[in-house]
């Protein structure tokens, strides 16, 4: 007999060689007609595969992470087996699943595709679906994947059957299909019920420019139709809010050839929005104990040496920047921090200085793609809310949660109440991807892992995602389309200190080495705006609103009262605008409302007379007549964070 732990802790015993899905029917009918796969000691398996020893058990179901990307990962080989059936000879390279589906490269040879002939492929994946084949997994020696793939005659398959060593090759069958896989999978193709192929487009095999371009069809399934039905609402609500859509109607920012790609050009009311956002984030940071500083945008090549930036992003970053004199070179500053650890050290400091917190609304600059550039959300230069804390290892815990505390702050501002913090650690199986010593990483990560389970955080751990130089709490929130994004982030950092040799002297009198936190509570700012401004659909906080009202004289005689009521507005400090444009009056509202300003007043006859405004809020329509003084109080009211 062997030994199942359960999530909850109960212990059930169980002879060797059960599968997650006879654990399943043991404890539900219902719960195994649901079941995709299972966690066994932390890896994901086939809930049909045999478990020989005590393992903690987990079942995957469609309501898990984990079990959605079984289940788009099955749906991918399903889609291959449909795309064999209907062109022959077609072959395949990698069909991964992903946030939001999944996707396979193919090469067709010289067959000509395109998107024309995605209902053909729905209806036959739909078709095999139905037949509820088995996904049957399959050890296989190199040499005969090998002689399979020769036979095939499937390069791809035989290129990525290089990189793999004797005794860890899988191969799963489902009907006609075999493919490649280390798997898992779903228990058989009936589960899928909904298919909808999103797009195609081209992908050079391994990102190689100097291969060949394979056709890449991304694509999406579910085990209900009326999941995919909600799912393509979203996507059409998505495309309303799309912040480059809104970001261009609002008129916020701006691109230009000329200028450069990923590089974006803040308009006016942009730049006031972002102003805002900075000024409530120095307001917190003042009150949090933290002094403002301000480096250059470039730095000498031997600051990111020093780094280790050079040694990681050296060859993916712009390119160095030589002076006239021979052998000096300076980049482009891709990071804060090591200016930040030069300004620690132009003086001596004591435990009592300690904690030092030095924040900066740095921009930095990184070579991304062309490919990969998209609106603010990946961008060549951005603007990081940085903050770097120099503290003794006795503070590093406290210090770490004060910060926590300062994300959630701009979260509730800002109206982001579904979030998970990602407890990001390195790979324990690449450590050559990180520097500094085990010791050190070990100090960091307990740190983090302490810091956020007595601040009570929902957290998942990720490995493999921190930082070159130290693990992290990466927050990941939901959008109000249920979309995850990464925002703001916290890293502990044992390493720079060393490579930079910090120091500080302790009550011993002896030279210590201080412990750096890194901290960015907005990420960068132009995500941070493309998320927020997608998250809102563009109707921000009033606070936050870079023109909080506009005026709108039904003509032009009524024009000198406009200014009056405009002046009287921001003597107040509400910020907004007059249109002067000789147009009806229902014109002007609807570009109003377009603009998403939040409230208009319209101003005529009567309104003069009296000293009214007639008030429209924007999503509500008419609030009626009310005096300035009492429409002052209103807004100042609603303008509090």
């Amino acid at each position: 007999m062997i030994s199942i732990t359960l999530p909850d802790g109960s212990v059930r015993q169980y002879e060797q060689g059960v599968t997650s899905m006879q654990v399943a029917q043991s404890i539900s009918e219902g719960l195994a007609r649901n079941v995709l796969a299972a966690e066994v000691d932390g890896v994901v398996w086939d809930a049909s595969r045999a478990i020989e020893q005590d393992a903690a058990v987990k079942l995957l179901t469609w309501n898990d992470l984990k079990g959605k990307a079984t289940f788009w990962h099955s749906s991918a080989h399903l889609m291959a087996e449909a795309l064999e059936a209907l062109y022959p000879g077609t072959k395949f390279g990698i069909g991964p699943a992903i946030e939001t589906g999944f996707y396979y490269d193919v090469d067709f040879g010289d067959r000509e595709f395109s998107s024309d002939e995605f209902k053909k492929i729905e209806d036959k994946i739909l078709e095999l679906a139905k037949t509820r084949e088995e996904f049957i997994r399959k050890p296989i020696s190199k040499a005969d994947a090998i002689e399979y793939f020769t036979e095939k005659d499937d390069e791809y398959k035989l290129d990525l059957l290089k990189d793999l060593p004797d005794g860890s090759i899988t191969f799963y069958t489902q009907g006609n299909f075999t493919d490649l896989c280390r798997g898992p999978h779903i228990p058989n193709t009936s589960f899928i019920k909904a298919v909808k192929l999103m797009s195609v487009a081209g992908a050079y095999w391994r990102g190689d420019e100097s291969r060949k371009q394979l056709t890449r069809i991304y694509a999406v399934t579910f085990p209900k139709a009326s999941e995919l039905t909600e799912y393509l609402h979203l996507l059409e609500e998505a495309k309303k809010r799309d912040h480059r859509k809104l970001g261009k109607e609002m008129e916020l920012f701006a691109f230009s050839e000329k200028v450069g790609m990923g590089l974006p050009l803040w308009l006016p009311k942009g730049t006031a929005l972002r102003e805002r956002l900075v000024n409530f984030m120095q307001k917190a940071q003042v009150k949090a104990g933290y002094e403002q500083v301000i480096t250059p945008h470039i730095g000498h090549k031997n600051l990111y040496v020093t780094s280790g930036h050079y040694e990681k992003y050296g060859a993916d970053s712009f390119q160095p920047i030589k002076t006239p004199q021979e052998g000096e070179e300076f980049f482009l500053k891709p990071m804060n921090c090591p200016h930040h650890c030069e300004i620690y050290k132009t003086k001596p400091r004591s435990y009592k200085d300690l904690p030092v917190r030095y924040a900066e609304f740095g921009t930095v600059y990184r070579y991304e793609q062309s490919g990969e550039l998209h609106g603010l959300t990946r961008v060549r230069g951005f603007t990081q809310d940085d903050a770097h804390l120099f503290c003794r290892p006795d503070q590093v815990k406290e210090e770490f949660k004060k910060v926590i505390d300062l994300v959630l702050y701009v979260f509730t501002a800002l109206g982001f109440e579904n979030y998970t913090a990602q407890v990001s650690l390195r790979d324990p199986n690449n450590k050559s991807k990180y520097i500094g010593s085990d010791e050190n990483w070990a100090l960091a990560e307990a740190s983090i892992i302490e810091a956020a389970d007595e601040k009570g955080l929902k957290t998942v751990v990720e490995y493999g995602e921190a930082a070159f130089y130290g693990p992290k709490l990466d927050f990941m929130v939901r959008d109000a389309l249920g979309r995850k994004w990464q925002l703001g982030t916290i890293q502990v950092d044992y390493n720079l200190p060393e490579r930079f040799e910090l120091e500080y002297t302790g009550s011993d009198n002896q030279k210590h080495r201080p412990v750096m936190i890194h901290r960015a509570p907005f990420g960068s700012l132009e995500r941070f705006i493309a998320v927020l401004i997608e998250h809102c659909a563009g109707n921000f906080p009033l606070w936050l609103s870079p023109e909080q009202f506009i005026i709108l004289p039904i003509s032009e005689k009524y024009e000198d009262y406009a200014k009056k009521l405009s002046e009287s507005l921001k003597d107040s400090d509400i910020c907004g605008l007059i249109d002067f444009r000789d147009e009806k009056i229902g014109r002007k509202i609807r570009d109003a409302e377009v603009k998403k300003i939040p409230y208009m007043l319209i101003v005529g006859e009567k309104e003069t007379a009296e000293g009214l405004v007639s008030v429209r809020k924007h999503g509500q329509g008419d609030l009626g007549s009310m005096s300035i003084e009492d429409f002052k109080q209103q807004i100042l009211k609603e303008i509090t964070v």
